[in-house]
């Protein structure tokens, strides 16, 4: 066997089991997540339920409450993940993400100013309703960070307008919270402090979560060989037929979806979208889109099943907000990341 197959046989092994720990840890901690609570639910007895012999305490609380809950973990913290995967593709900087270039808090301002609005006229929010203002707050956000890219140069400059304009967008949502009126302040504080628990499992939510999630992924899918010549340089990505300009409109689209229905169903949730791209990347050693995406997806939920766990289980019967928790094991890679481009570069 020659070395170039060698190679490339290793490489093929560490991916399978890679994936397989990924797959792993997901089914584990889906069934801690399931089990595990202020009431525990043997295995035994979730099995029953699901074979007709219901119990109505514990049909109750896993199909109303845990079930529900552990599934948006993992469909949000994957779309969520695979949002900053493609912001750091775009911007080829490794602390990108939806948080940090403010498209969360664009998102969140939007949001907020739905609620305010639908509340105070005693109006019904629908899931749509919140998709379609978290997606066009994020979509602003971008655009703004994007007209300032034909004066900026440096991508990491680029980066750091994006956290300015996140910091805009966040104190101008406070402004607005500032006048609401009181149950206005109640429903914008509970949604902003991040939770998985807002979706139940009534048809409506989940499908249109499913749906969205899922042809967003699979379009993400069908980008990855462009994705692969953008990594080694806009010049080789247009030598190969890439058209830069439509790539990175359809990369802007798709993060802004997958960070907005994360922002709509869960509100704001931190450092997802950077620290699992990267630590996903340092486990497959690979920076291949076709390894990444699902790779990304599986990190993300199994991160924010983790985080979640602990968020409802180290204080209970209090309640961290996610986002606290994400920050906690989010934050050091992102220093980690960022001491080691420093160290790359002296």
């Amino acid at each position: 066997m020659n070395l170039p197959t060698c190679i490339s046989s290793n490489r093929k092994i560490r991916y399978t089991v890679c994936f397989v720990i990924l797959i792993t840890l997901s089914v584990l901690f889906f069934i801690i997540s399931v089990c595990a609570g202020s009431v525990q639910i043997p295995l035994s007895d979730i099995w029953r339920q699901f074979r007709g012999e219901q119990d109505e305490l514990y049909a109750a609380i896993l199909f109303q409450i845990r079930i529900p809950r552990t599934f948006a973990a993992i469909l949000l913290g994957g779309a969520l993940a695979l949002s900053g995967y493609l912001l750091q593709t775009f911007f080829h900087n490794p602390i990108a993400g939806p948080f940090v270039l403010g498209i969360s808090s664009g998102a969140k301002l939007f949001v907020a100013v739905v609620m305010i609005v639908f509340l105070r006229y005693s109006r019904t929010l629908s899931s749509v309703d919140l998709i379609v203002a978290a997606f066009a707050g994020s979509m602003l956000s971008m655009f703004c960070v994007l007209l300032m890219s034909p004066r900026v140069q440096n991508m990491s400059f680029l980066v750091l307008i994006g956290v300015m304009i996140g910091y805009i967008c966040s104190a101008v949502t406070d402004f607005l919270v500032t006048f609401a009126e009181d149950s206005d302040i109640v429903n914008l504080h509970n949604w902003s402090m991040g939770s998985f628990s807002g979706i139940s499992m009534d048809g409506v939510k989940i499908c249109l979560l499913v749906f969205v999630v899922a042809v967003t992924g699979i379009l993400t899918f069908f980008l990855s060989k462009p994705m692969e010549a953008y990594q080694l340089g806009e010049t080789y990505a247009k030598n190969m037929g890439v058209n830069i300009k439509m790539f990175r409109v359809l990369l802007v689209i798709l993060s802004s979806i997958l960070s907005a229905v994360v922002t709509a169903f869960a509100g704001p949730v931190s450092f997802v979208g950077i620290a699992v791209p990267q630590m996903v990347k340092r486990l497959f050693r690979t920076a291949k889109p076709i390894i990444m995406i699902p790779a990304c997806f599986l990190g993300g939920a199994v991160f924010c099943m983790f985080c979640d766990l602990l968020a409802r289980m180290v204080f209970a019967p209090t309640e961290m907000s996610i986002s606290t928790v994400t920050a906690i094991f989010g934050a050091p890679v992102m220093i980690a990341v960022m001491l080691k481009q420093r160290q790359e570069r002296y």
